[in-house]
């Protein structure tokens, strides 16, 4: 008897560690474009991503001279609102400034 229930609890704790599994995480990006000023970029990153100056310097440098940089790491919802918010607030502005997510 003393067998099946290690087996039992044993059984309980890869369920329970199966149920704990973190979500997968998420990278949001932002996409270079001829259009928006690297100024608003930084703004962007301070607003949303909540990066000191230097940091958000970084980041806009890495999206003006690669193409693209790495604004942080989420959950899919997180990441997947992030972006859209920020689509949003440069439309709002007149900017094309373009996200995108990916897994990390």
């Amino acid at each position: 008897m003393g067998k099946k229930t290690e087996e039992s609890n044993q059984e309980s704790r890869v369920a329970e560690k199966e149920r704990l599994k973190k979500p997968p995480l998420y990278a949001v990006l932002l996409v270079n474009d001829d259009y928006t000023p690297m100024d608003f970029v930084i703004h962007i990153l301070l607003k949303f991503f909540q990066k000191t100056e230097e940091e958000a310097m970084q980041i806009m440098l890495q999206v003006h001279e690669k193409g693209q940089g790495i604004c942080g790491i989420f959950s899919r919802e997180i990441a997947e609102t992030k972006a859209m918010r920020v689509v949003q607030y440069a439309q709002e502005h007149k900017y094309p400034l373009q996200t995108r997510i990916q897994p990390a």
